[in-house]
């Protein structure tokens, strides 16, 4: 990253109160030109639960001072209950924290140094309340950038994949229960800082508990899910993701769903911001939010609206990690999405395990250029074999618990090192279905769908479906993949049962991705019963029976348009304000283990991310965090499934010393899920706060 010290305007910085209506007060940090209050700037608000003060400073004063020093000021707000703002936190995107998030938009339009336009900038949890609040339509909220973010908080978040319910959804609960277990900065609160800590500790909750009583999509789900009425967002909207990511999806379902000026942009990155991707390219984010901020909060022509509506990071072949420093392709640009250049392209499966081409599509799009239609068909009728003619008959599977010991997380991090790994080491458990190796290259981009006809021996069976690139070599990069609860095939507000023995008629959508399959490689699917830890297993075993004649893949087959690809305009190298001064104490350690005991025949997915121990020079605070989590069953027990987690955190400054420690276990039975957790705190060596809890949840269909 290029590290920018001069800027056209001298910044600014200070930590400040916000004060609200019933008297709470939030805590900001601000980042503005020193002359605003004589030459006034829009303002860019981040409003987050993970502390400004320490645990998002690196990234913060890589962010705000950068576009301060181009006229906004940056704002960077602790949510109510966190950090060092009053309150306690109890839950994900409450009303009150939208309500909140209002009055900081009317405290900022009433300062004197603001010209009253503001912004909203946010990853994950910031990039959420920003469309949640945008569909509040607050008059000083002019655009907003969300990355990493959904428009469905039941269908397409850390929670639920398919009506699946996540292992991402205990091992984000728990990474909750430590940060809410943090204390304020007794350096900005002063003495209080002990009561608003015991607050928190006694009063924030176990959210995966919460959670876990709503297995269908009801109206705690609904609520901040604005894919209700998308018309209720009536300011422009930047969406970014990136392939690595779980949010992916909703990239393109907000361009779709959207009237307002948009725009969309998918990298190959993890959970990350742009101008610090991994997997990389990282590109110059910060430039290009400039643009767009000038663009919508200035007034100023940057051009960055005559540019195509969509952008993403084409993915050639590489072969499987479970880590990616860099992942080989190119950008390419739709106009608008839904792009009439994608032509969804059908393959049927067939008994012999084949994925064969269905027909050849009828009609190419008109923005398709003429010489590049028969391409697309020679591609879709010539780049695979056709075989016709083989028979249907059904074909079965009951996938053993180990498929999906190398499935890696439904939101990567990229570390430790948790993307999928070879799929042959998953396969052996799956139903497969595979083309010729390729004689042209195949490119798709959007979202593949798997329509399948089935029947299963059990009332509540899941479906994992994987879309894999195989190479010359066999070796297996999976590509996309999706889920799907039967019980959830027609509704997620309303599941039922499967009645054994019975056929329907399913269709699992599949992530959305941008992929090259290049010659001599082939095409594989695979279909498994079971994808542990990623999602809960059923109640009990499933046998799923699939009739092939009436099942096919549809993949969005594009062809390449490289004249229009060159001429697209290049993103900038990364840029950003000078990192923050942090001194190393006791470096970081990861690992990310599937331990086999054949002795005791039990298996274990064990996680550990040990950020070791660091110093905030300018702050003079020595922060320390280990999380591990351990995901286990013993072999054909679906009884003894297990996810436990445990986050261990210090902060120290001179006397001053806290460390909380947070266990969370959740096993199940056919009936229910259990929950066990324990909160512990201390002031140096002494506890001075225990809490556990002991609950027992139904399981509802899943």
């Amino acid at each position: 990253m290029h590290i920018v010290t001069q800027y056209a305007r001298e910044v600014f910085e200070e930590e400040t109160w916000i004060g609200l209506a019933d008297g709470t007060r939030l805590a900001a940090r601000i980042w503005r030109p020193v002359d605003a209050d004589s030459d006034p700037v829009p303002a860019i608000l981040e409003y987050l639960p993970y502390r400004k003060r320490d645990l998002t400073a690196a990234r913060d004063v890589q962010t705000h001072p950068y576009w301060a020093g181009h006229g906004y000021a940056g704002v960077r707000v602790d949510i109510r209950g966190s950090g060092e703002s009053d309150g306690v936190l109890t839950d994900e995107y409450l009303q009150q924290e939208l309500d909140d998030g209002l009055e900081i938009l009317d405290w900022l339009e009433r300062q004197p140094w603001c010209t009253g336009k503001v912004g909203m900038v946010g990853i994950s949890w910031g990039g959420f309340n920003g469309l949640q609040i945008a569909a509040l339509r607050p008059p000083q909220l002019k655009a907003v950038i969300t990355l990493c973010s959904t428009d469905d908080r039941f269908a397409d978040d850390v929670h639920h994949m398919g009506g699946c319910l996540l292992g991402d959804n205990l091992s984000w609960a728990s990474t909750m229960f430590d940060g809410n277990a943090c204390p304020p900065d007794p350096a900005l609160v002063g003495e209080r800082w002990r009561e608003m800590w015991h607050q928190r500790l006694d009063g924030s909750g176990l959210w995966l508990a919460t959670w876990l009583e709503h297995q269908r999509r009801d109206d705690y789900w609904r609520h901040g899910s604005v894919c209700e009425d998308f018309s209720a967002i009536q300011c422009p909207v930047y969406a970014i993701s990136g392939w690595a990511d779980g949010y992916c999806n909703a990239v393109f379902r907000l361009l779709a769903g959207l009237t307002v000026p948009r725009k969309g942009l998918v990298g190959p990155w993890a959970h990350k911001y742009p101008h610090l991707g991994i997997p990389g390219p990282a590109i110059g984010f910060l430039q290009d939010g400039l643009r767009w901020w000038d663009h919508w909060l200035k007034g100023k022509d940057t051009g960055i609206m005559d540019e195509p509506m969509l952008r993403v990071w084409m993915q050639e072949s590489t072969p499987p990690s479970a880590r990616y420093q860099q992942r080989p392709g190119r950008w390419i640009a739709e106009p608008v999405w839904p792009s009439p250049n994608i032509v969804e392209t059908p393959f049927r499966l067939t008994s012999g395990h084949d994925l064969l081409p269905a027909e050849v599509p009828a009609e190419v799009p008109a923005e398709v250029p003429a010489e590049q239609g028969p391409a697309l068909q020679e591609r879709s009728a010539q780049g695979l074999d056709q075989r016709q003619g083989v028979d249907d008959t059904p074909l079965t599977i009951r996938s053993p618990l180990s498929v999906g010991l190398y499935a890696g997380k439904w939101c990567s991090y990229n570390a430790p090192p948790d993307l999928p790994h070879d799929q042959r080491d998953e396969d052996g458990g799956a139903l497969i279905f595979q083309t010729e190796r390729l004689a042209a290259p195949l490119e798709i981009c959007g979202q593949p769908v798997v329509e399948l006809e089935i029947s299963a021996d059990q009332p509540v069976a899941m479906l994992a479906l994987r879309l894999i690139d195989v190479a010359g070599d066999d070796k297996a990069t999976r590509v996309s993949y999706g889920l799907l609860n039967l019980t959830h095939r027609d509704s997620n507000e309303s599941p039922e049962p499967l009645t054994p023995g019975r056929r329907y008629r399913v269709r699992v959508l599949l992530k959305h991705i941008a992929q090259q399959f290049p010659v001599g490689h082939a095409i594989r699917l695979s279909l498994s019963t079971s994808y542990w830890p990623l999602a809960w297993p059923s109640p009990q075993p499933v046998r799923v029976t699939v009739y092939p004649a009436a099942s096919r893949l549809l993949l969005p087959m594009r062809v390449p348009r490289p004249a229009e690809e060159a001429a697209l305009p290049a993103f900038a190298e990364p840029e950003g304000a000078p990192a923050i001064a942090k001194t190393l104490i006791q470096p970081t350690q990861e690992h990310w283990r599937v331990i086999r005991d054949l002795a005791n025949d039990t298996t274990t997915l064990e996680v550990i991310n040990d950020e070791g121990t660091y110093r905030l020079d300018d702050i003079d605070m020595e922060i320390s965090a280990r999380v591990t989590e351990r995901y286990r069953y013993a072999y054909g027990s679906y009884d003894s499934v297990s996810g436990w987690t445990e986050w261990e955190r210090s902060f120290r400054r001179g006397d001053w010393q806290v460390r909380t420690l947070t266990r969370t276990l959740m096993t199940s039975d056919a009936d229910n899920f259990r929950l066990r957790a324990t909160l512990d705190a201390y002031e140096g060596d002494t506890r001075v706060f225990a809490k556990s809890w002991d609950e027992t949840i139904p399981r509802d269909l899943v």
